[in-house]
């Protein structure tokens, strides 16, 4: 059985995130998209548009002196323009380790992804992380 087109394109980007090919990502996001980050750091918020969610992702591996890994544990699909990645992020930051689960859930339309929700497993220790 092949996977779902949602599927394939989640795990694109997630394959192309942890090689740091931004102008492949810029391929899969939707001009417009928005990546949602919980929290309250520097680094949560709404990113709007490709070039604030690229400079976001530029911004995690210069905080994280490029020790960020992300790896992607499984994808589900409603077969509606939802799926949802759930992955472990690990990285240090100023002396301080995370390793911890998170998901996104990307809302898709035709071919691009159009939002990216993060929720995450401490948000207490997300922002200590970041903060």
């Amino acid at each position: 059985m092949t996977e779902h087109p949602h599927a394939t394109l989640v795990r694109k980007g997630f394959d192309v995130f942890s090689r740091g090919d931004m102008d492949t990502m810029r391929t899969l996001l939707a001009a417009d998209a928005t990546h949602h980050v919980p929290g309250s750091h520097p680094l949560s918020g709404d990113f709007k548009g490709q070039d604030a969610i690229i400079d976001m992702y530029r911004r995690l591996g210069e905080e994280t002196a490029g020790t960020m890994r992300v790896a992607l544990m499984n994808v589900l699909v409603d077969g509606r323009g939802h799926a949802v990645a759930v992955h472990r992020f690990t990285a240090e930051r100023q002396g301080r380790r995370i390793d911890e689960v998170g998901c996104i859930v990307f809302r898709i339309v035709g071919d691009k992804i159009t939002d990216l929700d993060e929720c995450i497993e401490d948000i207490d220790r997300s922002n200590e992380f970041w903060g």
